[in-house]
């Protein structure tokens, strides 16, 4: 671990900072849910504003 203390300061490399890169899954989870969101809207538009 290379964290150290620099006056009175923890200084950490930028992966120590992040904690972990986000993977695919991270990914996934975006595009499903910015489907679901659009899939959602669109179900509302048709219920609600279709003249």
């Amino acid at each position: 671990m290379a964290t150290t203390r620099e006056q009175r300061q923890i200084v950490e490399t930028a992966t120590e900072a992040r904690q972990g890169e986000p993977g695919p899954s991270v990914a996934a989870l975006l595009a499903i849910s910015t489907g679901l969101a659009i899939l959602i809207l669109a179900v509302v538009w048709f219920v609600f504003f279709r003249t």
